[in-house]
């Protein structure tokens, strides 16, 4: 595959012009506002990967503004953009965004709280989804010290240098590994673990998971196994005082087969194996494993199984503690608090609710619909956060940050006895909002993966300033 290059100026020969030159002015970024001065006491992280800092759809920042009064939340700038599912990555003030816009897989780094274009990097890409989906990336950028990771639809991976935008290497694991299409491409985020990256590819001879080198992208292992790759994304957890990798395999095959593969991230060896997936032809696993603590890990896909919460004893050998076949999550990351787990769970969009699951008993302690009025145009609707996302934010307290499919964000406390909506705001009516904000320095970064249905807005990253006096 032939690599082009962007540099911070694009030559006008290419096929279209991210910048232009003479201006030297960003035509996709409008500014609107500048963010309000950080709290001086206010905890700040950077988001280097899809589920945030730690990984966990949560956030310890602190003093944010939680409550809108009724209005939206301050727009500081957008950025159009192309095709994809992609969330930012943020580290050191640069953001990292991915999508696809004119042939082209993108990578580009911005100042993160003003949206300044800092460098690009682009290839040419071949896909085109054969359900109807967007054609541009289903993972998200990773960063991992001055590093950047890119897992594109079709299996290039890139790594960049992050504050230059340089490449430092390159490869087609497609080609290499002999990965096919899938149902949707490649949708698995990578995952850095010590001096590995390690991904879910589902290559030829059954070759299931690898390890790259994270400097050199130098293959060090490969996990051999016939359950291939799936839209989850592998995750760290610590079972029995020992650090491993979960990766919950399990895409397009023939019969349908997938589950729960523990590895040693160290050298790839596998120390568990348990199957969870659904008996039919058109389903995925695609929801994390979720590590609960004492040598525990819930999955959930939505097709057939549900749930289940499994327990490994000193040798890895797993067995069930708890499932329920209700509680099917399409995509969307659980949030552990203490010993309760929030989940969305439902195939459809009108079947989405939102569950209290107390994990150490196995108590289900509610199973609804989240729902609150909109006025539009003097019409009086009613929302819900269908499969929407959760984002768990503040050091303390119960405090959440709801995102639903069609671009409804909602500020709630969320507990074992129940929900209560703080504030809703409509930032704008467009489907498939599948992608998790992301939070950082008291800034909220949000996708809008499609035009937008009330004002014909194209796809737009959006900043948001959450940040409180």
């Amino acid at each position: 595959m032939k690599e082009i290059c962007f540099s911070v100026l694009i030559s006008l020969s290419l096929p279209f012009t991210l910048f232009a030159e003479n201006k030297k002015v960003d035509p996709r970024l409008k500014f609107h506002s500048e963010a309000k001065p950080l709290h001086q006491q206010a905890l700040t992280l950077d988001w280097p990967r899809f589920n945030g800092p730690s990984d966990n759809a949560i956030s310890a920042e602190s003093h944010l503004l939680l409550d809108w009064d009724g209005e939206t939340p301050r727009l500081l700038w957008e950025v159009m953009k192309g095709e994809g599912y992609s969330s930012p990555a943020i580290s050191g003030g640069i953001l990292v965004m991915f999508h696809r816009l004119h042939g082209q897989e993108i990578i580009e780094g911005r100042d993160s709280e003003t949206g300044k274009s800092l460098w690009q990097h682009a290839y040419p890409v071949e896909y085109r989804d054969r359900y109807g989906y967007l054609n541009g990336p289903r993972a998200s950028p990773v960063i991992a010290g001055d590093y950047v990771y890119a897992h594109g639809v079709t299996a290039w991976l890139t790594c960049l240098e992050l504050k230059t935008g340089r490449v430092i290497w390159k490869r087609d694991l497609a080609t290499e590994f002999e990965i096919p299409q899938n149902f949707f491409g490649k949708g698995s985020n990578p995952l850095p673990l010590g001096e590995n990256l390690i991904l879910n590819i589902g290559g030829s001879k059954q070759r299931s998971v690898v390890g790259l080198d994270l400097k050199t992208g130098g293959t060090n292992w490969v996990t051999e196994d016939e359950w291939g790759a799936s839209y989850s994304s592998p995750c760290k957890a610590v079972i029995h005082g020992r650090e491993v990798c979960l990766v919950f395999a399990g895409g397009e095959s023939r019969p349908s087969t997938g589950g729960l593969l523990v590895i040693d991230p160290e050298n790839g060896r596998k120390l568990s194996r348990f199957a969870w997936r659904s008996k039919s032809y058109e389903s995925v696993n695609a929801v994390p494993p979720i590590p609960l603590g004492k040598n525990r890990v819930y999955l959930s896909e939505c097709y057939e199984k549900g749930s289940v919460i499994i327990q490994f004893d000193a040798e890895f050998k797993p067995t069930i503690s708890w499932k329920d076949p209700n509680l099917n999550i399409h995509w969307m990351t659980p949030v552990v608090s203490q010993s309760y787990l929030f989940g969305i769970s439902g195939r459809h969009q009108r079947g989405g609710q939102v569950y209290c699951l107390d994990f150490n008993t196995g108590v289900v302690r509610w199973h609804e619909a989240i729902t609150w009025s909109h006025v539009l145009n003097e019409r009086k609707l009613s929302l819900q956060l269908f499969r929407g996302s959760l984002l768990k934010v503040g050091n303390e307290g119960d405090h959440f940050l709801g995102f639903s499919e069609l671009g409804s964000l909602v500020s709630m406390e969320v507990k074992p006895e129940g929900w209560r909506i703080i504030s809703t705001a409509q930032l704008f009516f467009s489907p498939s909002a599948w992608t998790l904000p992301a939070l950082s320095k008291g800034l909220l970064y949000v996708m809008q993966n499609e035009k937008d249905r009330g004002t014909g807005t194209d796809a737009r990253l959006l900043c948001y300033d959450l940040r409180r006096k």
